[in-house]
């Protein structure tokens, strides 16, 4: 769950520079490493599964298949670099389509969203009910869980909403080794369990960035 608070975070431009810079060089290092595995130590490859570890993700996996999952799940879940400095103001009114089967967490999740000065389509249990409903309304942004209860993931229905309308999506999820293997869908993911700020902060993010061409 989350702690429910709607305050927009205000964003601190050096932290943010400094977190992209730390994510930059660990890309670039293994990115070095993997392509050239005879350079790997010892060490490098148990940082590396311990990296993977904090994700969930399989750590028996050689690391020339690890790094790939830990790769995409660091690239998705960083934050982003904006130049627009209404990246530390409130984000503007959006329409987000709101897939979440857990009950208590949709309820709590969409309360916030409105409070926060958002339209919400859903929540919607099920991706077929999200899918009709988003090609009825014009939708922003989607706010999906990966895991649901029904006969399509919340992966798949990324991609279709991704494909067919361009929508943006924001994965909310607590199982990473899923969200990895969609990652180049997702334009963020929000880790469960997750505070109220982390959804805003990222809706932030996201509603200065255009949306792709449908």
């Amino acid at each position: 769950m989350f702690d429910g608070s709607i305050n927009h975070p205000a964003a601190d431009a050096e932290t943010i520079h400094r977190d992209q810079e730390n994510l930059d060089a660990i890309l670039s290092r293994y990115d070095s490493l993997v392509a050239t595995p005879e350079a790997m130590t010892a060490e490098q490859a148990t940082d590396l599964a311990a990296l993977a570890g904090i994700f969930d993700l399989d750590t028996t996996q050689a690391p020339a298949d690890l790094w790939p999952e830990v790769r995409a799940v660091l690239t998705v879940q960083a934050p982003r670099v904006l130049d627009s400095p209404a990246f530390a103001e409130a984000s503007e009114s959006l329409t987000l389509l709101v897939v979440e089967d857990d009950p208590e967490m949709a309820l709590d999740l969409t309360g916030l969203l409105v409070e926060a000065g958002h339209d919400v389509v859903g929540p919607f249990h099920s991706a077929e009910a999200a899918e009709v409903a988003a090609g009825l309304h014009v939708i922003d942004i989607a706010l999906l869980d990966i895991n649901l209860s029904g006969a399509v993931d919340g992966g798949t229905l990324a991609r279709s909403l991704k494909s067919r309308w361009g929508l943006k999506v924001v994965f909310l999820s607590g199982d990473v080794t899923a969200a990895a293997s969609h990652a180049e869908v997702a334009e963020a993911m929000v880790i469960k369990p997750y505070r109220g700020a982390d959804v805003l902060a990222a809706l932030q993010r996201l509603s200065a960035k255009p949306t792709a061409a449908s």
